[in-house]
């Protein structure tokens, strides 16, 4: 207890170590802890594959996306690159009828909605393009 009737208390919610998280992002790369990536990158199960998938969102298909259909999350956040776009219909449909939910969003604000989510402490897998990517 503080002077006046007041304290303090640390109400950030617990990450478990190990958990990769965005710590910052620029037009060609995303860093995590004290690595930058400078190609598109995939979190899944607490692990980061870069480089992964396509340069462009257009050439998106399930083969980039197998890794997470094998061990489905419960939240999917898709980084489009600079603006928001969505995948093909059958990207889409294939990770609806496995019973992922997914998030498209520029790279930017999923970087962000990532870590949001990690901090909520939710099962959640991350697919970026870099933020200079187009679609």
């Amino acid at each position: 207890m503080l002077e006046g009737g007041s304290f303090r208390a640390d109400v950030s919610p617990d990450i478990i170590a190990g958990t990769p998280l965005i710590r910052g992002y620029g037009d060609n790369y995303f860093k995590i802890a004290h690595t930058n990536y400078s190609a598109g990158i995939s979190i899944h199960q607490n692990h980061i594959t870069s480089p992964w998938g396509p340069e462009r969102l257009r050439e998106l298909d399930m083969e980039h996306l197998q890794h997470i259909l094998n061990q489905p999350p419960e939240v999917l956040v898709i980084g489009t690159g600079r603006q928001t776009y969505f995948p093909s219909e059958v990207v889409l449909q294939t990770l609806a009828d496995a019973h992922i939910g997914f998030e498209c969003m520029d790279s930017r604000a999923a970087a962000r909605t990532y870590n949001i989510l990690v901090a909520e402490g939710r099962v959640v897998s991350a697919v970026f393009l870099l933020p200079n990517a187009r679609n």
